[in-house]
């Protein structure tokens, strides 16, 4: 090997160059770093080792080295040699080979992962850009990247099964849709067992925050798999799709006191982790065994070095934070007012125009729905999930809440400044029932876990319309389906941003199983039989969201807050008598006209959530000589579930009838 040079202290990681690669950890507790390279990925001994002199590769507390002439695809490791004092919260190891918390690609192993060096440059991305659409255009679909084509009825070819290879194929589908935005739940490299042996299938335990996933590849190659997804964002965007990443910033793989030791715990555990008073604890605000530091300066600049590097080297238009409201958190778990990692990221120039989304909640019971940090966050809307849920299924007192969520949510956002999409609108998400089980189990059916069923909410609002499970009733069956097309009218109809679920526009179900995390088969999958089942539904979704995206809406409305556009909205609340809601604890029923601000069309809602049909007094049309049409009845069964705006039946009758569990919505 050439001559090693002392090289420089940033940027950390490795970064490649004609020249050879330059090498950077920081460490603020290590005694000693040591520089390995590996000739395949199953060695797990080193070819060389480089000790690193700390009089001349080391400044401050960032250990650095150049290694001319070194190529793109190095394996490289670190061992780190410093005290192993839990107590003290120090776990060094220096008999373990770590990877490089910066790494750009990982090649996977149980027993010895390592990193790889990598050329960012080298990748074309032939005039890819960013699309930079407003989230009041944007309609995300929520899905698994794997999962969505891995099933072999796919039509996918076998070797892209399940790859981001295989998803670009797919891309058709969502076209087809109308789907603007993908959410891919977490594509950063992760351990894919957990740490009691399960399948890891959804992937919240990263083990990199700037690798992606390498079994999502059709080449079990770590840089293969880097371009092959560059290669999905870059025919999503060709089609005009955005991408927005799940990401785990809360924590990592690496557990708790008794994990594993990948990366982070042998390098300072005591700075990227959050610890008890007795340092030997970690804190475990995640339900996976630690949280990181977040607030700690190193790790902060981590994690605003992976969002650029996610943004500038990978082309991704935003990111979902899981549990974010960790990161309001500081060292000892306390609730920060103004937590520094969430207004850095609000403030970074980098990332502005990126579309910024929080899961505004942790597992120790933060819960920050309506009181998140910044400007331009968005964020998952539990409370919308669950008043809607519980509306639909007929429970008492919650007609308020419901139309509540369906105008924006001004009792957790009316204060705010802010624009009407700062709700992220959801019935379903990967984390519970599907919509389909959602109207077929009233309790999880958890088995197949592992865990006696222990696992899951108990409580998730759902209810079985009268037979828990598969039937054959063709009633059962019915009101079933009528609900689900009730809650994608309420999703697709509400103000704020509408978020759908992978396959429940088809009636993807998982049998009652609320906590798939572990379920790396058909229980999870896509399955691509149900898209020729069940066209008339998916007929109807695309149908509302071909309406949602082509309403006119002036600039003038678009620049408006959530406030204004309530405060000057024309809006008339009705029950089943014009002018005379019903807000009482009992009502299960409401009606509203809404007049656009252009004044050129007009919709008269009625929602019937009751057990028996209701009839409704209807008002005139606001345009003299023109009458109602029927757009939507979630009753009737398809083609006549929904029609083309303009082209449905004309109701000249003074009052309409709406079956029970019903959305009937007429236009003019």
């Amino acid at each position: 090997m050439t001559t090693i040079l002392p090289g420089l202290s940033f940027p950390i990681g490795s970064t490649f160059s004609d020249q050879g690669v330059n090498f950077t950890l920081f460490s603020k507790h290590a005694e000693g770093v040591e520089l390995l390279f590996f000739n395949s990925r199953q060695d797990q001994e080193p070819e060389t080792v480089i000790r690193l002199d700390p009089r001349v590769n080391k400044t401050y507390h960032y250990w650095h080295v150049f290694v001319p002439e070194l190529k793109a695809g190095q394996l490289y490791g670190f061992r780190v040699r410093g005290p192993y004092d839990p107590d003290r919260g120090h776990r060094f190891d220096s008999s373990k080979v770590l990877l490089d918390p910066y790494s750009k690609a990982v090649a996977f192993s149980e027993k010895c992962p390592k990193s790889v060096v990598v050329d960012l440059h080298a990748y074309d991305w032939e005039g890819d850009l960013p699309l930079y659409r407003p989230f009041s255009q944007t309609i995300i679909y929520e899905m698994h990247v794997s999962g969505f084509t891995k099933n072999p009825n796919s039509g996918v070819s076998k070797s892209k099964l399940g790859t981001y290879a295989g998803m670009i194929e797919k891309i058709p589908y969502l076209l087809e849709l109308g789907i603007t935005a993908v959410e891919l739940m977490p594509v950063f490299q992760f351990d894919p067992k957990t740490d009691d042996g399960r399948t890891n299938y959804w992937g919240y335990n990263p083990v990199s925050f700037f690798s992606v996933h390498e079994e999502f590849s059709s080449k079990q190659d770590p840089v293969h798999a880097l371009d092959e997804f560059r290669d999905l964002v870059k025919a999503l965007h060709r089609a005009g799709i955005e991408v927005i990443l799940d990401v785990v910033f809360n924590h990592t793989a690496e557990g708790g006191e008794g994990g594993p030791t990948y990366s982070f715990k042998g390098i300072d555990n005591r700075m990227y982790y959050s610890l008890e008073e007795d340092k030997s604890k970690y804190r475990n605000y995640s339900g996976c065994g630690n949280i990181l530091n977040a607030n700690q300066p190193m790790v902060r600049r981590m994690i605003l070095d992976s969002l650029h590097f996610w943004v500038k080297h990978m082309h991704v238009d935003g990111f979902r934070f899981d549990l974010a409201s960790i990161l309001s958190r500081d060292g000892k778990g306390h609730l920060l007012e103004n937590p520094p990692i969430l207004w850095d990221i609000e403030s970074d120039p980098v990332l502005a125009g990126t579309k910024l989304i929080a899961e505004a909640w942790d597992a120790a019971g933060l819960y920050q729905v309506g009181s998140f940090v910044g400007d331009s966050w968005k964020e998952w809307n539990g409370k919308f999930r669950d008043d809607v849920r519980s509306f639909m299924r007929g429970d008492k007192g919650t007609i308020k809440p419901f139309i509540s969520r369906m105008t924006g949510s001004p009792d957790l956002y009316g204060h705010q400044d802010r624009e009407p999409e700062q709700s992220v609108n959801f019935v379903t998400c990967h984390d519970g029932f599907s919509l389909a089980d959602l109207v077929s189990y009233s309790q999880k059916r958890n088995q197949l876990n592992g865990e006696e069923n222990r696992d899951g909410a108990n409580d998730n609002l759902s209810w079985n319309c009268g037979v828990e499970g598969p039937t054959h009733d063709p009633r059962i069956i019915a009101l079933r389906e009528r609900q689900i097309r009730n809650f994608f009218t309420t999703v697709l109809l509400a103000v704020g941003s509408p978020m759908i679920s992978m396959g429940d526009e088809v009636k993807r179900t998982q049998l009652g199983n609320n906590n798939p995390y572990c379920q790396d088969n058909e229980l999870s999958w896509f399955d691509w039989d149900l898209v020729k089942e069940n066209q008339g539904l998916f007929r109807f979704v695309k149908m509302l969201i071909a309406r949602r995206l082509s309403r006119e809406s002036s600039q003038v409305e678009n620049a408006m807050s959530l406030k204004e556009l309530l405060e000057k909205g024309r809006i008339t609340y009705h029950g089943i008598k014009l002018n005379a809601p019903d807000w009482s604890d009992h009502s299960h029923s409401i009606a509203f006209s809404v007049e656009s601000f252009s004044q050129e069309t007009s919709m008269h809602i009625m929602i019937n959530a009751y057990s028996e049909t209701l009839e409704f007094e209807l008002p005139t049309s606001k345009e003299i000589g023109k009458n109602w049409r029927l757009w939507v009845d979630t009753n009737r069964v398809s083609p006549e579930d929904i029609f083309d705006w303009g082209k449905g039946p004309v109701v000249t009758e003074s009052h309409f009838q709406v079956k029970a569990h019903s959305i009937v919505i007429l236009e003019s």
